[in-house]
């Protein structure tokens, strides 16, 4: 897909509808959190399918359109130093050099630890669905309460850095802000679901910003977003 040129900014297409379809993902994992809601218009089985398919298109199109973000043609951001060319990829435009792996292990590493940890401790069912049946305080949502959400920024950040991706990069605060918008909105729906039970873990465990030593336990099982 060419580029389309604003003075000397270059933007894919690609880049724009990965960036429109990301966007797009946001309300509806708004709508899938929203199980009170949903079960109280469809009744509770429907609700629930619904809640769940949403749920599961949000999140592999909120992957999806992410990776497209990285990947896309656009300018490129290399790293002045170590910049011997590892591996060409030409249908993205860009070659990946040394310097940008060196300076992107340190955030992929831990990012690709949190997402996987927490999708384990959650399940893939739930972190799929965004519906928590039970709850896990032990491990990493004893530290932060969206684990998967921190390991989601330090990848983005990662992999821009690795795919050279100079406008990824320009749009991490965009994509902090939705995560954040994210989180928010899981914690109204879980507190209107668990009530105070998720008020206590909430004021006990950070939302993104983790702990780096685990404060003991307040409560049992108190409900925590992906």
């Amino acid at each position: 897909m060419g580029p389309a040129r604003f003075g000397r900014v270059r933007v894919s297409v690609w880049f724009l509808l990965s960036l429109t379809g990301y966007l797009a993902m946001i309300p509806l994992h708004f709508k899938s959190v929203e199980h009170v809601a949903l079960e109280e218009r469809y009744g509770p089985a429907r609700g629930k399918n619904i809640g769940e398919a949403l749920g599961i298109v949000s999140g592999w199109g909120y992957f999806l359109f992410l990776a497209g973000i990285w990947l896309s043609p656009q300018d490129a951001f290399m790293v002045p130093v170590l910049d011997m060319p590892l591996w060409d990829t030409p249908w993205v435009g860009r070659a990946m050099t040394l310097g940008n792996l060196v300076l992107a292990l340190p955030f992929i590493l831990p990012g690709a630890w949190l997402g996987v940890g927490g999708v384990r401790e959650l399940t893939l069912r739930v972190s799929e669905t965004h519906r928590p049946e039970s709850v896990v305080t032990s491990g990493l949502y004893g530290h932060v309460r969206h684990p998967q959400y921190l390991g989601a920024v330090l990848s983005h950040l990662g992999c821009s850095l690795i795919f050279a991706a100079l406008y990824a990069l320009l749009a991490t605060p965009l994509v902090v802000l939705t995560i954040v918008l994210m989180c928010r909105k899981e914690e109204q729906e879980l507190e209107r679901e668990f009530g105070e039970e998720y008020r206590i873990y909430r004021r006990r465990v950070p939302m993104l910003n983790p702990h780096l030593r685990r404060r003991a336990a307040t409560t049992t099982a108190p409900p925590n977003g992906m």
